[in-house]
Order: C-alpha cells, then structure tokens, then sequence
C-alpha cells in the first residue's frame, strides 16, 4: 500500500498546474501574444490538461509524467524569459518558470513517500 502524497507538495503541484494552464492560455490569446489576436501557441497548454484529473487525485503515475512535462515549460519560460523582446511577454515568461518549477517541485515531492516505501519493500 502506497502512502498518501504529503498535503503540502500535492497542493503546491495542484495550484501551480491550474496557475500554468491559465497562463500558457492567457499569454498566447490576450496578455502578449507572438500575433495581434492570439496565436495558436496557446495550444501549448493542452498537454497539462491531460493530467489535470490525475493530480487533483493525488495519483502517482501522473504526478510522475506531469513532472517530467513541467520541465519543457520550464525551459520555454527560461528561453523566453531571455529572448523575449515584450517587457509585458518577459514578466510572463518569469511566472512560467516559477509556475512550472513549482508543478515539479510538488510533484517530485508527492511522489517521494510512495518511491521509498516501493525501495523499502524491494529490500524486505
């Protein structure tokens, strides 16, 4: 039996995977989209709506995949962050980073309970 996710890092993965949705589709259509009216890069949040269900639940195996998913947002938000020529597109690409890093923070901590009960089992 695995252990339940710490509260904590399950509600931080939670928020900051809600927070990161938002954003990637708020960033492409209004606040400081590539074209004048949006562009269809605000389709780069559809891969997190895949585990929405998931981590609300508290599931590992999502929690695991959705954690390895946040880093490609995390280096889209550095990229971007850097090369980005829109101060209003910079300070969006700063809260991706931060979002994203708080999604596999989270995650990467809700899952630790269950992998070392897994690595104590193995060793029983």
């Amino acid at each position: 039996m695995n252990p339940d996710p710490p509260a904590f890092w399950l509600a931080l993965a939670r928020i900051s995977l809600l927070a990161l949705i938002v954003l990637c589709t708020g960033w492409e259509l209004w606040w400081a989209p590539l074209r004048p009216g949006g562009s269809l890069w605000a389709l780069k949040g559809v891969p997190l709506l895949f585990a929405i269900s998931g981590v609300l639940k508290g599931k590992l195996y999502t929690l695991q995949w959705v954690a390895m998913l946040s880093l490609l947002y995390l280096m889209e938000g550095a990229v971007r962050a850097w090369s980005d020529l829109s101060a209003a597109s910079e300070y969006l690409a700063w809260l991706e980073i931060v979002c994203a890093s708080g999604l596999y923070l989270g995650a990467i901590m809700a899952v630790r309970p269950a992998k070392q009960a897994a690595r104590l089992r193995r060793k029983a």
